[in-house]
């Protein structure tokens, strides 16, 4: 049984770990191309704050899922 469990809270350290790694890389490229923009039109400013968010959603589904996870123990 322990060793079930262990196994079971690594996959939800995986969960959020690697989720958190992908969002970060998302979020790098999508800034930098948010910030290039709103250099060039200020406009945009509020549709590039969304896709900044978007990405977000990603940690979300893996802490989700981490938490369906944890209740296995």
């Amino acid at each position: 049984m322990a060793i079930e469990a262990g196994l079971i809270a690594i996959g939800a350290g995986l969960a959020i770990g690697l989720t958190g790694i992908a969002t970060a890389l998302a979020q790098k490229e999508i800034g930098s191309a948010a910030a290039g923009a709103v250099a060039e039109n200020e406009k945009v400013f509020g549709k590039l704050l969304i896709y900044m968010v978007l990405p977000e959603t990603i940690v979300l589904f893996g802490l989700v899922i981490a938490f369906m996870l944890m209740q296995k123990i």
